[in-house]
């Protein structure tokens, strides 16, 4: 009785504090009227951001057919289950908290502090439109780290790391890059950027998975005598298919970072992201045959993914020669990667740390490498991101090197603390006879192949 009470007077008190601060009078531009007086051209700008949105919400299906595809048919329903979870949770929390924290007015470089639940001047069309953008980037950095735990955490510890990701860890980086906090405004180059995520995204989507994988430890029968194990999916063609539909996806994830579409370069920005991915699977796909003589498709697509992941951060400043390099290099850092987490005992089922992770890092790197002066800081025209091969220094790299430090040991040291909190507070662990089973029945009910169910696959 007593926590039906406390759960009751915990609803009044958000209700309340919700309609304390509805009545904020309406001093935004809700109809768009003022949005056309200002600029004839806002309705062009704004369909095109809202379908690369779209195609931005629609990577969603492509991350969970990957990893359901690179894990056991017994947790295909569970993977599902939470990228939609991150979908809906993200919606939910970063559009009433999580896109004040990031966008809303300065607070000493750190974080914002305005346009709670989207109210007063807040209810305006280019306040939802710019929400709405940076929500899908949300949800898709939320959503990398389903796959560094997936098959062996709990749906409602799951929650939890959902909401948090959404509420603190993404929003407040995000700010630091691009809500004008501090890291963007470092007395180096142009300070710290980052075109359309590799760092704001994907690397803290990514070093957030490794925080979990951590902390949940290795999947049963991964390592025998301290030696990892392959364990296969279930459905190569799935995760193919999960893969182009990212592909896909991404053109709309990077070309929408103009944020105008009047601005041409994203011509330039298409053909990067194109270039970058198609290296990085064949560099992947190269070195999995030189170590094993196989054709390792796996492997293949992940290195595309790790492609177009590097090349989200510079995409817009870097010749095509310079993509293809990105592209490239991210394809073997990926490769070496998951090695490295394989061999230290850190069990990554879909190799999510090192897609996102390592090479997040290194698409924020190389911006300081291979800008080529010739565009400016988003919809900015001047100055000019210059790297060091095209004569402008060590101040760009300089301040690429800063955001590096920083993405990982937020990200990770954050996220580290989280999971472990969790973990203290309600277990974030099934139990050995639920992993074996599979989470699909324990946790759901509900099989993703009724008519083929193991109990050990």
């Amino acid at each position: 009785m007593k926590r039906k009470t406390k759960t009751f007077l915990f609803l009044c008190m958000l209700f309340l504090a919700f309609f304390g601060v509805i009545n904020y009078a309406f001093a935004g531009d809700p109809t768009g009227a003022e949005a056309l007086k200002e600029n004839s051209q806002a309705p062009l700008n704004y369909v095109w951001i809202l379908i690369c949105a779209f195609l931005v919400m629609f990577m969603q299906p492509g991350f969970a057919m990957l990893e359901a595809g690179f894990c056991r048919a017994k947790n295909v329903t569970n993977l599902m289950s939470k990228n939609l979870m991150d979908y809906v949770l993200g919606s939910l929390v970063f559009s009433l908290f999580g896109y004040a924290i990031m966008m809303g007015g300065d607070w000493h470089g750190l974080l914002g502090t305005s346009g709670w639940f989207m109210l007063g001047d807040y209810y305006d069309v280019d306040k939802y439109l710019n929400m709405f953008w940076m929500l899908v980037f949300c949800a898709t950095a939320a959503t990398i780290v389903s796959g560094a735990v997936a098959e062996r955490m709990k749906f409602k510890a799951y929650f939890g790391y959902s909401i948090l990701v959404s509420l603190i860890i993404y929003p407040i980086y995000g700010h630091w890059v691009w809500g004008g906090g501090w890291l963007s405004s470092l007395p180096f180059g142009l300070g710290a950027i980052d075109f359309a995520g590799s760092g704001v995204v994907h690397a803290i989507g990514g070093f957030v998975g490794l925080a979990g994988a951590m902390v949940l430890g290795p999947r049963f029968g991964k390592y025998v005598d301290g030696k990892p194990q392959a364990i296969p999916g279930h459905s190569i063609a799935m995760a193919a298919i999960g893969v182009f539909i990212l592909w896909f996806g991404w053109f709309g994830f990077n070309t929408g970072s103009t944020c105008d579409a009047h601005h041409l370069r994203i011509s330039v920005i298409a053909v990067n992201t194109n270039l970058a991915a198609a290296a990085g699977a064949l560099v992947a796909m190269l070195i999995a045959y030189w170590k094993t003589a196989k054709w390792d498709l796996g492997m293949a697509l992940n290195g595309a993914v790790a492609g177009l992941v590097a090349i989200t951060a510079p995409c817009a400043w870097v010749e095509g020669w310079a993509a293809i390099v990105i592209g490239l290099i991210a394809g073997a850092l990926m490769y070496a990667s998951v090695q490295f987490f394989d061999n230290i005992g850190i069990d990554d089922p879909v190799g999510a740390v090192s897609v996102h992770g390592t090479c997040g890092l290194w698409g924020l790197l190389s911006i300081g490498f291979f800008a080529d002066g010739t565009y400016g800081n988003y919809a900015i025209a001047k100055p000019f991101a210059t790297g060091l091969f095209y004569g402008g220094g060590w101040d760009q790299l300089i301040a690429q090197a800063i955001s590096v430090v920083v993405v990982f040991v937020w990200a990770f040291g954050i996220g580290y603390i989280m999971f472990k909190l969790l973990d203290k507070m309600i277990g974030i662990r099934v139990s050995p006879e639920e992993e074996l089973q599979g989470l699909d029945i324990i946790e759901h009910g509900t099989p993703a192949y009724p008519d083929f169910v193991q109990l050990n696959r």
